[in-house]
């Protein structure tokens, strides 16, 4: 890549190329010399660079303000648009193509990008809900100093899926889904798609399907050789302490941290399910501090 060390501090426009497509993201950059970059990756769905996805009718603007909290403490940090999502949308395949590991790929590229770059000391990783398991995976490959997993699934996404379900559907149908989740874990298409689950389990998505449940974020995370810290919020509804705990556990290298009342926007909110929607569309509300104090000091701190 390009020597940019001129550009000095501020908030920047950046791409990358991976493989065949052009990804786009935010870099900022703090004052200070040779600060540690953090790559952030969002979760799952049609979630955008700063947190935010067309499926609510606001902005929590979580991963933005993230990226700015982080600044302030002297830390850079890359944050991008998924391929298909955002400026990155012309990077979109059909749906048929697509493949969890592309996403994988490209959190790769960023990292070696940036890792090229003489402005930064180290790259360091974030991933928050579907990225945490995108960020463990892609981590050696930059390679990254440090990762940091945050609400990241605890267990393979199959077992997940059937867990937010099992209170959501009559048990015939549960039966359905682990059925299905059974046979794509075996890297098999399934025969036929019954009507009441076709958006889970349509054809078109099944091979992305069975590339994503392959992955077991134990194993991963117990993996990597480098100094990994798993971050939980307790009011946390899609993530689970059980979660974080299992991440955490095979890694003798990692650091578990419970933010009290945080939810899965990195907000403080309420417990319940209804109280806290509000808050996943509402921007005027602050990430949680005891976040960005955790991630800012681990960053920062020299490990033995």
């Amino acid at each position: 890549m390009a020597d940019r060390s001129s550009a000095g501090a501020g908030t920047f426009p950046d791409s990358v190329q991976s493989g065949t497509v052009t990804l786009h993201g935010t870099l900022l950059v703090p004052a200070n010399a040779r600060p540690p970059v953090a790559l952030i990756i969002a979760g799952s769905g049609p979630t955008d660079r700063d947190g935010n996805t067309p499926l609510l009718t606001g902005k929590n603007n979580s991963l933005r303000y993230l990226a700015e909290a982080l600044a302030e403490r002297g830390i850079a940090s890359l944050r991008y648009d998924k391929r298909g999502i955002g400026q990155s949308r012309v990077a979109a395949l059909n749906e048929a193509d697509l493949r969890f590991d592309h996403f994988v790929d490209d959190a790769t590229a960023w990292g070696r990008k940036l890792a090229a770059d003489r402005r930064f000391s180290s790259v360091v990783v974030i991933g928050h809900s579907e990225g945490s398991l995108i960020g463990m995976l892609a981590a050696p490959k930059m390679p990254a100093s440090k990762v940091m997993s945050i609400a990241g699934a605890g267990a393979p996404a199959g077992d997940v899926v059937i867990r937010q379900l099992t209170q959501q559907l009559p048990p015939p149908l549960l039966t359905q889904v682990t059925s299905a989740v059974a046979k794509l874990e075996r890297g098999q298409l399934l025969d036929t798609v019954p009507p009441g689950l076709f958006a889970l389990f349509r054809p078109s998505i099944q091979p992305y399907l069975i590339a994503w449940f392959k992955h077991d974020p134990r194993e991963v995370a117990a993996k990597l050789d480098v100094p990994l810290l798993v971050i939980q919020g307790t009011h946390d509804i899609q993530a689970l302490e059980e979660d974080a705990r299992a991440i955490a556990t095979g890694n003798p290298r990692a650091t578990l941290r419970l933010i009290p009342g945080m939810n899965h926007v990195l907000k403080q909110s309420p417990a319940g399910r209804l109280e806290q929607l509000p808050v996943y569309s509402d921007s005027t509300i602050a990430i949680d501090r005891s976040l960005v104090d955790a991630i800012a000091n681990f960053v920062t701190e020299r490990q033995p």
